[in-house]
């Protein structure tokens, strides 16, 4: 299966929380906070949203950090994904 977004979403696959800090501190599961790093999957049309015109900036294969508490996750295939408006994309990553 494949997930298609609608509009001004973007489907994003969370990048994995690193296990030890810089120091070499081994961090333990519980602790781990979730990354707002990921990586985009796949980037709907764009178009009229709400009555205004929106152009879609980001693209597929991109990095990019989003908003700490925004998103639907979504489970495919034993993925897990997050589905983001654009508008929650803070920054990419070059």
């Amino acid at each position: 299966m494949k997930l298609v977004p609608l509009g001004d979403r973007v489907v994003l696959k969370q990048l994995v929380a690193e296990e030890t800090t810089k120091s070499g501190i081994v961090l333990p599961g519980q602790s781990k906070e979730k990354p707002q790093q990921a990586e985009i999957i796949a980037v709907g049309p764009g178009g009229v949203v709400d009555g205004k015109e929106v152009e879609m900036f980001v693209k597929a294969g991109q990095t990019v950090i989003y908003s700490k508490y925004s998103g639907t996750d979504v489970e495919l295939d034993d993925e897990t994904y997050i589905i983001v408006k654009q508008s929650d994309i803070l920054a990419v990553v070059e």
